[in-house]
Parts: C-alpha cells; structure tokens; sequence
C-alpha cells in the first residue's frame, strides 16, 4: 500500500510543538532540580552585566536586524520577520544550551527568565511604533511563559531545597530527556520545514539570519564581562532568540506567510548553528588553558595546587614537625644540628 506523505507529513507536523513541549517542560525541570534560588537570584546582583544584557538585547539586537535588512535590501516581509526575533529576547533554548557549553548555568536560567518577563511587556511598546498597525497580544506570551517554563522551574526548585536527595537522583533522568527533546525539535523543524527553507533562496533571507546569528553573538559575547563562563552565555542567549514569541505575533497580525516563513528559517539556522558551537566550545576553552595547569603561582612567587587558593594561609604542620620545631628553638646552640 503506498504510503500517504501528506498524513505522515501531518503527523510530524504536530509532533513539533509535543516535542517542543517535552524539551521545554523537562530542561526547567532539570534545571531547577540542580540550582538553588539563591544562585538564580544571584547574577542580578551585577548591576552592570544585567545593564549590558538588556541594552544588548532589547537595543543593539534590533538596531541590527534593521541594519541587515537595509544592507541587504530584503523584501518587506523578510525584513519584517527578522526585526520580529529581534525585539523577541529570551529563549528557552539558552539554560540546555549554557549546559552543553559549560557556561554559567544560573546566569542562563537567571537571563532567560529576565529576558522573557521583559519581552512580555516590551513587544506591545515597541512593535507598534516600529511597524504601525500591529497589534500584540501579552497575555498568550505570557501564559506559555507561565505554565510551560516558570510554573516548572519553581516546583523544581522547591523540591531540590526541600529534598536535595530526591532531586539529585531524578535530575539525570530529566537532563536525558530534555537533550532527546532538544534533538527531536531540530529534526522535526528541519524535516517539517524543509520545502519553506528552500523557497526562500535566493532572496537573501539565509544570509540575513546568519549575519543575524553571528551579530548577536558577538554583542553578546562583547557584553559579557571578562568571565568566559558569563560571555559564552550572553553570547548564546543573545543570539538565540524567542521563536515562540515572534511566531505568535507573525501569525496574529500579519496575512503574508513569508513573515513566519522568515522567522522559521532563523530559528531552524540559529539552532544549527549553537547547538554545535555549544559543544565545540568547551574543547576551545580546554585548548586555550596553559599547558602548566597543575601549577599555579601568585606575585609572590609561591606556588599552590589547583583548587587551592593561593590567598589562603598554609595548613598547619604536622604534629611531629611542630615537635622538631620547638626542640630546636629550645635547644641550646650546637645540638639538634642547628
């Protein structure tokens, strides 16, 4: 019996927002299950690197997408759906990400919540202005935001200060599931949407989310601070934006299909694109470490094993040395070889 593409076709279609889901749902789990909300609330205590993510985001990020645009003189439509993810900050991709690449992984957590809450209130202030006659609507980005990620992420939370135990023997578990979740969205985007990836061809929507891509990347990786573990986050966070967000206003206030097409495209790349720069990363951090790792020393000239600070004062001597000592303080001159 031939088999029905249209059917299948179907089927894989709706199998992306379940997969979606399943990522979404078990990476807030995981991680929650292995932070504290201490260490979340923590980086917001940087009053400079909060300052330079949001400029970084909600500034830069779509100044640039305006800028590709105009460079590469792309239809309305695309143009369109690339200022879209511009002003879309936050993504739920970023805390899996930070993981794979060893960054700071509550700063991710910390970042992406920040960014979501943010984006929430900024698209209904800002796209009207910059595309006249939109129309946003907050409360459905706010309720995926809500149930899907937060809700989540705090019952975690709550489970790994009440029962540390409980939370660090399921956490693998989720922190599995999330990665199969992570590789299920990429395939069915790129399978579910390949005929739309190849329509757009030609027109330079490719290059402009590229350029799109490695533009964010570098202003967030800029903005960072001098912590490679903080800058690989940015990085990664900044250049990976809320797909879920422009495709509800793509779809809500737009009839063309080339706007969400646009913003499709760019998410399917981005996700190409960082999941394995996340991967690579750690190896190029590990390259670049100096190949006397295992000896540190200070201005002093003193030196001190890894992991130990060098600030720190010397450990006590041992009993029978502290002996010898006080003998021979006590000793007269000429006995115990002094």
């Amino acid at each position: 019996m031939p088999l029905d593409m249209t059917g299948l076709f179907e089927i894989l279609n709706r199998a992306v927002p379940a997969a979606t889901l399943v990522f979404v749902v078990s990476s807030m789990i995981a991680m929650g299950l292995g932070l504290k909300l201490r260490e979340i609330i923590a980086p917001f205590k940087n009053l400079r690197l909060v300052t330079t993510s949001l400029l970084a985001n909600f500034l830069v990020v779509p100044a640039g997408a305006v800028a590709i645009t105009l460079v590469l003189r792309l239809d309305e439509p695309l143009g369109v759906g690339l200022l879209l993810l511009g002003v879309a900050a936050g993504a739920p991709f970023l805390p899996k990400l930070a993981q794979i690449a060893r960054g700071n992984l509550a700063f991710a957590v910390a970042l992406m919540v920040l960014l979501m809450v943010i984006t929430v209130g900024y698209l209904p202030l800002v796209l009207p202005l910059l595309l006249p006659g939109v129309s946003v609507n907050p409360a459905k980005i706010a309720s995926s935001l809500i149930l899907l990620m937060l809700l989540p992420l705090a019952v975690a939370l709550g489970l790994n200060a009440k029962w540390p135990t409980v939370a660090a023997r399921a956490k693998p578990l989720f922190d599995r599931l999330s990665s199969l979740g992570l590789m299920l969205v990429v395939l069915l985007l790129i399978v579910v949407n390949f005929n739309k990836v190849v329509s757009v061809f030609g027109t330079g929507a490719i290059l402009a989310g590229l350029l799109f891509i490695a533009f964010g990347y570098a202003v967030g990786w800029a903005a960072g601070g001098p912590g490679a573990d903080k800058r690989v986050v940015l990085g990664l966070g900044t250049a990976q934006r809320n797909i879920a967000a422009a495709l509800v206003v793509g779809g809500q206030s737009f009839t063309d299909p080339t706007v969400v097409v646009m913003v499709v495209v760019v998410a399917i790349a981005s996700l190409v694109i960082l999941l394995p720069l996340s991967r690579f990363w750690p190896k190029v951090v590990s390259r670049q470490k100096s190949p006397h790792e295992g000896v540190m020393h200070d201005l002093n000239g003193r030196y001190g094993l890894p992991g130990r600070s060098l600030t720190a004062p010397d450990p006590p001597p041992h009993p029978l040395r502290r002996r010898w000592r006080t003998a021979r303080r006590r000793a007269p001159r000429g006995v115990c070889g002094a």
